[in-house]
């Protein structure tokens, strides 16, 4: 390990820091940032120099190899980089599905489970990854689905509960809603614990799979928190640690405001962090070609820096007029665990679409047999009129 120290009068220009680390190898390097400052919790801050953190735009992370490893449960994750492979072959033949919204047929998934159990029939070397997921496009073509919705696929630490004693210390978190990083794949969904490198050649061997079965590729993302968990239990791997203040937000004593359930709330629109989301989003559209995004608790993306609503919020505007992800589905679930809920009034510049929350719970009530459903199934499966006009 080499630590260095930066030097303002050296390393640092305006606001930026920079450092030119000469002869480092051109991958199989792993590396992370100590990020000290004022110690006033008060004002919002919780910088910790004895953390190494985890570069935000990080293109890979590394940390324990298999799923749900619990001789690896304290692992450490950290960024790391591979500059030496040729790029991906996407093939000469490769096209986009390029469906139009009102013909597809999503189905909603979760890599590893989908093949994970040995009733899948797979090779126990490729069950629970993004290989496996490929095995199964015949599966998916019978369905007669013509998109998949993968639940999250950045990274993220299933063993975050088992890290210390409390109710849950006894789960895993399979689903993924507790992001690390924005930018790298769900490094244990490589084959055989193949590690991060492996992770995003599989990802786009499976993307380009799924494509040329003509199935589209949209991601369940979660812009709305982190990993980081709140106050009383903190989980520093990242963002807390470089700006706690600009990441998250805070309340006039300092404390962290939860709109999204989850101890934190991402200050989406605040410029760095949209900048950051925004990055994140093109990454996946350029290096990844994934056809769309579903975005989690889209509601908190509709909050100012204070928590309050915003009629107009730059992230949501932004996200619907940016250049390359213009070819992109992006799909709201316009709601927040505060209760903004935003159902049939997304702010959407006529291209965001919405998960109609008000049509599954109705389908649920006829189907159960709810009394008086009727008329109000008859409205909903016309397309919600009431809603949308």
């Amino acid at each position: 390990m080499i630590e260095l120290p930066l030097d303002p009068r050296v390393n640092k220009t305006g606001d930026i820091w920079h450092i030119c680390i000469e002869d480092l190898p051109r991958s199989e390097v792993l590396y992370g940032y100590r990020v000290d400052g004022p110690r006033d919790w008060h004002q919002g801050h919780r910088f910790d120099s004895s953390i190494v953190l985890i570069d935000p735009y990080a293109k890979l992370v590394e940390g324990r190899r298999h799923f749900g490893d619990a001789s690896a449960k304290l692992s450490k994750f950290l960024g790391t980089y591979e500059f030496e492979s040729l790029p991906f072959d996407w093939g000469d033949n490769y096209k986009l599905p390029n469906i139009p919204e009102k013909d597809l047929v999503i189905y909603e998934m979760n890599v590893r489970a989908f093949t994970g159990d040995e009733s899948s029939g797979l090779d126990p070397e490729i069950r629970g990854s993004y290989l496996g997921l490929i095995q199964k496009i015949p599966h998916l073509l019978e369905l007669g689905i013509n998109a998949v919705e993968l639940l999250p696929v950045f990274e993220f630490d299933e063993m975050e509960f088992q890290r210390r004693r409390n109710p849950r210390d006894h789960m895993v978190n399979t689903w993924g809603y507790s992001t690390i990083n924005f930018f790298s794949p769900m490094s244990r969904y490589a084959a055989g614990g193949g590690g991060p490198l492996k992770a995003s050649w599989e990802f786009k061997e499976m993307v380009k799979a799924l494509h040329g079965a003509g199935i589209e590729v949209i991601l369940d993302v979660v812009y709305n928190h982190t990993n980081e968990a709140d106050d009383a239990n903190p989980y520093t791997t990242s963002f807390r640690g470089i700006d706690n203040k600009v990441y998250y937000m805070v309340d006039g004593t300092g404390q962290l405001l939860n709109y999204a359930g989850c101890g934190n709330t991402l200050n989406c629109n605040h410029p760095v962090v949209m900048e950051l989301i925004l990055d994140s989003l093109r990454h996946w559209v350029v290096e990844y070609h994934v056809d769309g995004f579903r975005f989690d608790l889209a509601s908190v993306l509709c909050r100012g820096t204070d928590g309050s609503p915003l009629n107009a919020p730059p992230l949501i505007r932004a996200i619907a007029k940016d250049a390359i992800l213009s070819r992109c589905k992006i799909i709201a679930e316009p709601w927040d665990c505060r209760g903004l809920y935003l159902v049939g009034k997304f702010p959407n510049w006529d291209r965001w679409a919405e998960w109609n929350g008000k049509y599954r719970d109705d389908l649920r009530k006829f189907i159960k047999g709810d009394p008086g459903m009727k008329g109000i199934l008859a409205t909903r499966i016309s397309g919600s009129s009431d809603l949308y006009r």
